[in-house]
C-alpha cells in the first residue's frame, strides 16, 4: 500500500473515539521493547480466561512482565486479571502467557483488545490458544462444560466494531482474511482426542461461539436469538 495513501487514512481514522489505529512500526516497537527484557523467544501465546490464570504456575524458568511496565499495552482493570504477561518454558514449548486480558466494555478500542496479539505475533509466536469464562446457550450444556471454539459469530460486527477497520497493512496480513477456519482443525481434533484419554470427553464439547460487547449479560431475547442461529456459548 502506498504510504501517502497509508498516512492520510490513519489520519482521518485517528480523530473517531472508537476505531484506535496502531501502525505496524508502533506494534514492532512494543514487541521489541518486551524482547529485550526477556531471554526467551516463544512460539506458543496462551490468553488466559477469568479463573485460568493460575495456568502460569506450571510454567518454568519464569520471566514475568506487568502490562502496566509496558509503554503503549493496555492494562487490565477487572478484577482477578492480573495484567501480566509470563515467558518460560511449558511442557517443552517456549511460550508466552496473557494472565488478564482487556476489554471494550473497559473502555479500549477494540483495536487496542487485540493489540497483544499482534504484539505475540511480532515476538514470534506462531501458534495462540485463547481461553475465557462463557455463558452456555446450548441447552444440553452443563455448567463446568469445556467447549472448543470451532467457529465464532461476531456480533457487534453487525455495527461496524470490526479489529480490522481501518487502512490495511500487508505486513499483518491480507485485507480481506477469510476466517471461515479460524480455528484450526487439527488442533481441534487433537484437544478431543486428549480429552478421551484424560477421561474428559464426556464434558468437553465443540461448538460455535459469540461475541457481544457487555458488560450486561444478555437479555432473553437475546439469547433466544442466538439459539435460533447455531450460537452453543457467549
Amino acid at each position: 500500500m502506498n504510504r501517502e495513501i497509508l498516512a492520510s487514512g490513519l489520519s482521518a481514522l485517528k480523530g473517531n473515539g472508537n476505531i484506535e489505529i496502531h501502525t505496524y512500526e508502533e506494534v514492532e516497537t512494543i514487541a521489541k521493547g518486551i524482547l529485550e527484557k526477556v531471554k526467551c523467544r516463544p512460539q506458543l501465546g496462551i490468553i488466559c480466561g477469568s479463573g485460568l490464570g493460575s495456568l502460569g504456575d506450571l510454567v518454568n524458568n519464569k520471566e514475568i512482565i506487568p502490562y502496566a511496565e509496558i509503554p503503549g499495552f493496555p492494562v487490565s482493570t477487572v478484577q482477578g486479571h492480573a495484567g501480566k504477561l509470563i515467558f518460560g518454558d511449558l511442557e517443552g514449548k517456549k511460550v508466552v502467557l496473557m494472565q488478564g486480558r482487556v476489554h471494550m466494555y473497559e473502555g479500549y478500542a477494540v483495536q487496542k483488545t487485540t493489540l497483544p496479539v499482534r504484539v505475540m505475533k511480532l515476538m514470534g509466536v506462531s501458534v495462540l490458544i485463547v481461553t475465557n469464562a462463557a455463558g452456555g446457550i446450548n441447552p444440553e450444556y452443563s455448567v463446568g462444560d469445556i467447549m472448543i471454539i470451532k467457529d465464532h459469530f461476531n456480533v457487534p460486527g453487525f455495527a461496524a466494531v470490526n479489529p480490522l477497520i481501518g487502512p490495511n497493512d500487508e505486513r499483518f496480513g491480507t485485507r480481506f482474511p477469510a476466517v471461515s477456519d479460524a480455528y484450526d482443525k487439527e488442533f481441534r481434533e487433537l484437544a478431543k482426542q486428549k480429552a478421551k484419554e484424560l477421561g474428559y470427553d464426556s464434558f468437553v464439547r465443540e461448538g460455535v461461539y459469540s461475541c457481544l460487547a457487555g458488560p450486561s449479560f444478555e437479555t432473553v431475547t437475546e439469547c433466544r436469538f442466538l439459539r435460533l442461529v447455531g450460537i452453543d456459548s457467549t
